[in-house]
């Protein structure tokens, strides 16, 4: 199948997006957070190799006895690993949530910058969890690069599926997405990507964005050579 054109790319963006619209109208982050930028920043940092289903549930407890960056900031790290654990990688996280916490209270007197660059500084920050922070927190244009938005998009013909580097496919991306509709269109991607484009077994039979999909197209084309 030919390589799509950039304005094409935004055509049939505008039309999943829309579709997309209608299967998910509220755009719900996955993460539990409350509204509160803290508890999304801990969250995102927890999110790393782990569902956000266990990270919504461990954090039932590690929020129950750190309610909030003063807490953690103050705690023992041991006594973080020991709820973190099930989340994978539990030193490291727990050590990045403590002093992540540490300079939100020192630093920025408990006010999350809405600054790619100030949230970069923070231990465990990259760019997938400062653009949830961006997005959900601020309302400013963000693209988050999880799993599910590198697959699908790339199936969707938006970049070659071979294409798995999150900051080239971010920089991509945004100049297909709207800016508006960066951050939505990726909380929708996630749903998306658990219910229909899955990664083992995608259910493109009853798939709402089938006719917008290069995938989908280059495997009908191989249906009718075969």
């Amino acid at each position: 199948m030919r390589a799509l054109s950039l304005s094409e790319k935004r055509r049939r963006m505008t039309e999943i997006i829309a579709l997309l619209k209608e299967r998910y109208p509220s755009a719900e982050c996955a993460l539990k957070y409350e509204g509160d930028p803290w508890k999304l920043l801990v969250m995102g940092r927890l999110s790393a190799q782990c569902t956000d289903e266990r990270v919504n549930e461990v954090c039932k407890e590690l929020f129950a006895k750190y309610p909030n960056y003063e807490a953690m900031a103050a705690a023992e790290v041991e006594k973080i690993e020991a709820i973190v654990r099930p989340c994978g990688l539990y030193r490291m996280k727990a050590q990045s949530l403590k002093d992540a916490s540490v300079m939100l209270k020192e630093e920025f007197g408990g006010e999350l910058p809405a600054d790619m660059d100030a949230l970069l500084r923070f231990p465990g920050v990259g760019r997938k969890i400062a653009n949830l922070l961006l997005g959900d927190i601020f309302g400013l244009p963000a693209v988050v690069c999880d799993t599910h938005c590198i697959r699908i998009c790339g199936r969707l013909g938006m970049y070659p599926e071979s294409q798995k580097d999150p900051a080239r496919i971010e920089d991509i991306l945004r100049r297909i997405l709207p800016p508006e509709e960066g951050s939505d269109f990726c909380h929708r991607i996630v749903w998306f990507g658990r219910e229909v484009c899955t990664a083992r077994a995608p259910k493109c039979p009853e798939c709402p964005l089938r006719a917008l999909c290069v995938r989908a197209e280059r495997e009908g084309a191989r249906t009718k050579i075969d």
